[in-house]
């Protein structure tokens, strides 16, 4: 009888993958443009809706959006 080692199946070929210089310019580009939406903060109207919401025991009495009619 043959003694059967178990082996290891071989790593499935990359395919489509992007080189490693690729990468790193997409990788910065899109630093760049996140950095800057980041900075911008957020406008004083979000702020004061998420400080509505936690506000606890407060719930919307009406399906009444302020600043529209």
């Amino acid at each position: 009888m043959k003694d059967f080692k178990a082996q290891k199946a071989p790593a499935p070929a990359k395919q489509g993958g992007l080189n490693p210089e690729i990468q790193a310019r997409i990788g910065h580009q899109l630093r760049a443009m996140y950095d800057d939406v980041v900075r911008q903060g957020v406008p004083d109207r979000f702020a004061e809706l998420i400080r509505k919401l936690d506000v606890p025991g407060e719930t919307p009495t009406s399906g009444h959006i302020e600043g529209r009619e």
